[in-house]
This record gives C-alpha cells, sequence and structure tokens, in this order.
C-alpha cells in the first residue's frame, strides 16, 4: 500500500513540475527565477489539491478525482499568477 502512496505523490509532482514548466513556456518566460517560481507554484498547488480531493491523504492511490484537482487547480494558479504579474507591470 505504501508503493501506491510514493507514485501518486510522485505523479502529482511530476504533473505541477509539468505544468510550471509548460507555463513558463507559454508565457515566455525568460528569467531563471521566474521559470523556478512557475514550477514551485504548479507543484504547491498540485499536492494540496490532489491530496485534498483524496481526502486528505495518499493511502491507496490517486483517483481520477484527485488527478483532475491537482490539475485543474495548478493550471488556475498559474493563470492567476500571469494575470497579477502583468497587473503589476503595467502600473
Amino acid at each position: 500500500m505504501e508503493q501506491f502512496s510514493i507514485m501518486a505523490l510522485l505523479v502529482l509532482i511530476m504533473l505541477g513540475a509539468t505544468l510550471g514548466w509548460l507555463a513558463s513556456i507559454l508565457a515566455r518566460t525568460e528569467a531563471p527565477g521566474d521559470i523556478l517560481r512557475q514550477i514551485a507554484i504548479g507543484l504547491v498547488v498540485a499536492l494540496i489539491g490532489g491530496g485534498f480531493a483524496n481526502g486528505g491523504t495518499m493511502l491507496g492511490g490517486l483517483s481520477l478525482l484527485g488527478l483532475g484537482v491537482a490539475l485543474a487547480g495548478a493550471a488556475a494558479a498559474l493563470v492567476l499568477y500571469h494575470a497579477l504579474r502583468r497587473r503589476k507591470v503595467k502600473v
């Protein structure tokens, strides 16, 4: 049972990091600090959202609902980050 929890955690880490990296590509971010910040945002939100949707635990594996919530939450957080970042730059 512990192997499934480790695998679920690894899936969420990879999902969040990949979404953060893709967001940096789509936003054409070139500064290394910004790229790492986006990866961290995607990773943290995917872990929190996936864990929350799985009832607060990763024991027994990752459900499709948990995976979907992690994906949607990380994408929404990254969109919000970019919207706030652009707003600060324009002001």
